[in-house]
Formats: structure tokens, sequence, C-alpha cells
């Protein structure tokens, strides 16, 4: 199969796979297919027997734990990164949270630590893994996130999120602007619904997932392997001079929702 663009020689880290079902690794199967080198996170001994089948798969170099909420984690991982490759062309960011009372619940009541929680996790993290890549990043390269369109208008039962997807989008903007004069793009990916472990999290997901195909032109929902498309093409030198975006891929979704 030929690739889609060519990665050859690109180093990327992948940050927030869960299983072979999630967005990342569905951007994982098309940066490998591509030809990149790449490298992924777990986040404990626990969910590490869920991710090895990936990185097996897509031939990962090599794997660390990461847990963005333990102090040192991030530092240390970008430490190896350092030491094992001497720099770094590409990552992602795909990871998200919030406590289940704080997300099941209207936002007008979330708490304050919890809200903390899911800014710090959902959104501050990628704030975070720009500092640390940039001094890596000395040939340009490009930082993805992944976000959702309840960050632009209400939708039923994602709370919480709404408003830190919200956050995660402007600071892409402000990174990309910042991080330009060194070559570094970045990019928020904004898929529409699909069926991961970690969406199952949101109340009365399935009707979201209904909703979603009614509304789509085609009536389908997109793939993991249509993120994974994108994912591919804007790390790519093919994509060098766009930067700064929030890119749907949701089958046309966005026109009607």
């Amino acid at each position: 199969m030929n690739p889609l663009v060519d990665l050859r020689g690109k180093r990327g880290l992948i940050i927030g796979i869960a299983n072979e079902q999630s967005i990342a690794a569905g951007c994982a199967a098309a940066f490998a297919q591509c030809g990149a080198r790449l490298a992924a996170t777990y986040l404990n001994e626990k969910a590490q027997d869920w991710v090895l089948p990936v990185t097996e798969r897509d031939g990962m170099e090599w794997t660390a734990p990461c847990d963005v909420r333990v102090p040192g984690d991030l530092e240390r991982l970008f430490d190896q990164v350092r030491e094992r490759w001497g720099g770094l062309d590409f990552l992602l960011h795909s990871i998200a949270f919030a406590p289940k009372d704080d997300l099941h619940g209207r936002v007008t009541d979330c708490s304050a630590e919890g809200f903390a929680l899911a800014m710090d996790v959902s959104c501050h993290s990628f704030l975070r893994m720009a500092k640390l890549a940039e001094p890596l990043m000395t040939e340009g390269g490009c930082l993805l996130c992944v976000t959702f369109y309840g960050s632009e208008r209400v939708v039923d039962h994602y709370n919480l999120m709404g408003p830190v997807k919200a956050a995660l989008e402007s600071a892409t903007r402000y990174l990309a602007a910042e991080l330009a004069p060194n070559g570094i793009r970045a990019h928020a990916i904004s898929p529409g619904p699909i069926a991961t472990r970690a969406a199952s999290g949101i109340d009365r997901f399935d009707a979201l997932l209904e909703r979603a195909a009614a509304l789509a032109p085609k009536g389908e929902l997109v793939e993991v392997s249509d993120v994974g498309n994108l994912a591919a093409f804007l790390v790519s030198d093919a994509a060098k001079r766009i930067t700064g975006t929030v890119i749907p891929v949701d089958n046309g979704q966005h026109l009607h929702a």
C-alpha cells in the first residue's frame, strides 16, 4: 500500500492511546503507514496491556509510562525523547479527563476542583508538552491535539468538556502564533463522535452517535482511520504552510450541527 504522505525519518510521540479502537491508535496506524518513527506512552501498568497491541502493530521504537497528573512524569518522558532520539518532529496529545460527577452534571454545578482537574489534564497538559517539545524541535515540527464541536456549541450531555475543549482550541491558536518563528506548527483536530472507550464516559453517548449520523450529509459516522489520515497529512511537510487551525473530520456533520 502506498503511503498517504512521506513521514520517513520523522520522529513522533503519541500520548493518549487507550486501546486499538482509540483515536490515538488510528493516528498511530497512519503515522506508521507513512514511515514515521514512533514512540507512545501508557497511563500505568494496568493500561499497558491495552496499549501494547498497538505499539507492536505499528512497530514503535519505545514506550514509556506517563500520567500528566503525577509531578515530574512529563519531564521524565521528554528526557527520554532527548536521550533516545536527540530531537522530535511531531507530537499528538489525545488525552482528556473530568471527574464523573462533574462530567455528568450541569456546568453550572461543577466543582472548582473538578473544573481545575479537567482543565489541567485536558488542556494545560498540551501547553506543558509544547514547552518541553520546543527545544527538541530544532528543525521545526508539529503539535496536534484532539477536540470536539461541543467546544463551540452546546451539545447535550457533553457538559464540562465543552468549556474545556474551547480552552484547548484557544490554547492551540496561541501556540501556533508563539512557536511559528521556530517553525513549529499547531493544530486541533475535531472528529465527529466516535465510539471509543473514552467517549463512553459521556452520558447517553449512543444518542449522540445517532444524532451525528442523522446530521451528516451522507448519514455516516467517521472512523479513527479518518482522523489518522488527517493527522498524518498535518504533521507532514505537505502541510508546512498550515498552522493554527481547528479542522473538523466529521463527514460534514458540522454543516448542520
